[in-house]
């Protein structure tokens, strides 16, 4: 039997290990090497109690030089585990890594079969398939590619600006990219966050200062993505960079907004109150340059003239840069539930706010100065209403837009609601606080002294039928704005009324509309519509496709704590990354034989990862090897056989299938 590579014939080393019981309990290991040693092309097979160790890879080491070992196969656990452990083994030996062939005869044999015979008799047939594999198998090289050392950060809230920090810090270049005119995201929306009780401003400014004062980092706000290509190492982003409109020459913002004639809802404070269409969202943000909202400026000229014409460019246009970057973290943070007109009364009673605007009202710079009042007067009887937009059950709620419900918890909204709930009892304490509820999870380490908290400041909880939600009416006696009636769980299902200035809608949250970023990087998206990691475990803040990763609520709800230790999570991957100067790939890719290609474009549509491309004129195929993930689904596609893949061709796979199908080995191989 030839080897294929001109080294004289085929000596397979097959090893297989105990697992310290794992296997060898039900698997007869010494019996399944005495049939390995019998198979063709076998030159040596042994046991070991552990061959994932250090002395069982020495043991290894020294069998492929003493016995001039030219294949390598060993029977042991998931090669998810040590595959990776076997291969470096092999190489260190003198071997070329990929001339092995891992058999899991843990996991899919001595954990699913019972019976001894049985059990060894399978792993048996594994190994003679790894064996007749092996033969076929031809020395392979990884790839090697440079890596370009920026990283290009897309999202400029907490978790954005926390991954730019990070890296900034560890030397590397950084470029932040932020489709609004100001950074911050959510954060700058708080008035304060849990636990520390600290002001939300204080705490992004200070991650601000240390992100825009550095030299390392550069930052686009106004900023849309427009198209990427590349690999990872080297990825081109072409990003939109929309006009902000204002320079740092304006002499006087108050005079301009006051000349302009044009009003919005002010998005900032959440619809709480109005903006001029030249603003800035509030003292202190970044950048602290105003910016025009084009979608509401008519460019009548009436600032630019208040102006004494400095400062404004109304004909300033959009403009494109290409940015190129070794890696790319995704940071596009979240949505909040978005309520249907009555829902809950909302959008029906202007008594009927979410938490979030709650927290607007609260703030000292929010549009009432930190009073707790609607439509100027000050309120005496404030609900909270848990879950409106998360664990939503079928047939009890209809489904959001896109035709989904949400199924999942939002896990911070109860924490949030507490904390709220005992902010607003600590400034206010002659309001009186109701708080419904289905369930409550303060899940998070400590967050259960909320609730302890709000009961001690003397917050009534009352618990709801989810079958039977709270209806929210007008109080039909006018004494109160609103009224709402529910059946309380707690006092064994009494129905009751609770007449109320102010309801709390604690809104849950949800992914926002990544459409574009999902079609750009091919991104794997969970039921819940968030980003999903390859391994919750394993590799947490990871995409499928290289170089790409995960920050923050991008993958689901995440209090502040959370996103900014997901982030640096994030950046420390990206840094290795960086860092490294190139990344080596594992040698299984595809490859095209223009002798059999017809040019149909199968294999163009059918790859996940844009690795192939076509050229009619040349008449070639080619697959770009960065690209390429090794997946096979080219391969499998091709209806004329003319594309292959390094490590699992069909010479290699046919002889395996062909192994498995073959007559029953000899049962004299076999003790008894």
């Amino acid at each position: 039997m030839s080897d294929g590579t001109g080294n004289g014939g085929v000596r397979v080393g097959v090893f297989l290990c105990h697992c310290g019981g794992n296997i060898s309990d039900v698997v007869d290991v010494e019996a399944a090497a005495r049939a390995a040693a019998k198979m063709p092309g076998v030159a040596f097979a042994c046991t070991h109690m552990f061959c994932c160790s250090d002395p069982g890879q020495l043991m290894i080491e020294q069998a492929i030089r003493d016995h001039r070992l030219n294949r390598l196969v060993v029977a042991a656990c998931s090669p998810s585990l040590h595959e990776a452990t076997f291969r470096r083994a092999a190489a260190r030996a003198g071997l070329n890594p990929w001339l092995f062939v891992h058999a899991n005869i843990r996991e899919q044999v001595s954990w699913v079969v019972t019976d001894r015979e049985k059990a060894t008799r399978k792993a048996i047939r594994l190994l003679r398939a790894a064996v007749a594999r092996s033969a076929h198998l031809v020395p392979l090289e990884r790839r090697r590619l440079p890596i370009h050392p920026r990283v290009l950060v897309i999202g400029g809230g907490v978790s954005g600006l926390t991954v730019a920090r990070d890296l900034a810090y560890r030397g590397i270049a950084v470029t932040l990219i932020e489709s609004s005119p100001f950074i911050g995201g959510r954060l700058a929306q708080l008035h304060r966050i849990y636990p520390t009780g600290q002001v939300a401003k204080e705490v992004l400014h200070k991650l601000i200062a240390e992100v825009a004062g550095h030299p390392k980092v550069t930052i686009y706000t106004n900023a849309q993505l427009w198209s990427s290509e590349g690999f990872i190492g080297d990825f081109r982003t072409t990003v939109r960079l929309m006009p902000r409109g204002v320079t740092e020459e304006l002499p006087d913002l108050q005079a301009a907004a006051d000349a302009c004639p044009e009003e919005a809802v002010d998005t900032f404070n959440l619809g709480l109150a109005k903006r001029k269409a030249i603003y800035k969202p509030y003292d202190g943000c970044y950048p602290p340059v105003p910016a025009i909202d084009w979608r509401t400026c008519t460019r009548c000229g009436a600032c630019v003239e208040a102006s004494g014409g400095k400062g404004i460019r109304l004909d300033a246009e959009p403009e494109q840069i290409e940015i190129r970057s070794g890696a790319i973290v995704l940071a596009v943070g979240l949505d909040t539930y978005p309520l249907r007109h009555g829902e809950y009364g909302y959008g029906k009673y202007p008594e009927v706010i979410t938490l979030a605007q709650l927290n607007r009202l609260l703030d000292p710079s929010g549009p009432t100065s930190g009073r707790v009042e609607i439509r100027g007067r000050p309120v005496r009887r404030v609900g909270f209403l848990h879950c409106v937009g998360s664990l939503q059950h079928k047939g009890i709620h209809a489904p959001m837009r896109d035709g989904k419900i949400n199924e999942y918890c939002s896990r911070v909204c109860c924490t949030t609601t507490m904390h709220t709930a005992a902010e607003l009892k600590t400034r206010f304490p002659e309001i009186q606080v109701y708080d419904f509820h289905e369930h409550i999870r303060t899940y998070g380490r400590k967050h259960e002294n909320y609730y302890d908290q709000v009961c001690e400041q003397g917050v009534v909880f009352i618990r709801f039928d989810p079958k039977r939600p709270p209806r929210v009416e007008p109080d039909p006696r006018g004494e109160w704005p609103l009224i709402v009636r529910t059946v309380d769980r707690l006092t064994f299902g009494e129905e009751i009324e609770v007449p109320l200035d102010l309801l709390v809608l604690a809104t849950g949250l949800v992914a926002r509309d990544m459409k574009r970023l999902i079609e750009l990087y091919r991104c794997s998206v969970g039921p819940d519509r968030f980003l999903l990691e390859v391994h919750p475990k394993l590799r947490p803040v990871e995409l499928a496709s290289s170089g790409l990763f995960l920050a923050g609520s991008v993958q689901g709800p995440m209090d502040i704590a959370e996103s900014t230790a997901a982030a640096a999570a994030a950046a420390a991957k990206a840094a290795a990354l960086i860092c490294a100067g190139s990344i080596e790939l594992d040698p299984y890719v595809a490859r095209v034989d223009e002798t059999k290609c017809s040019g149909c474009k199968v294999c163009l549509q059918a790859c996940p990862f844009g690795a192939i491309t076509r050229s009619d004129e040349a008449r070639q195929t080619r697959v770009n090897e960065a690209l390429c993930m090794g997946c096979g689904t080219c391969a499998a596609l091709c209806p004329c056989n003319a594309i292959q893949q390094y490590g699992f061709d069909d010479r290699q796979i046919g002889a395996e299938i062909e192994a498995l199908l073959e007559p029953e080995f000899e049962p004299a191989a076999l003790p008894g």
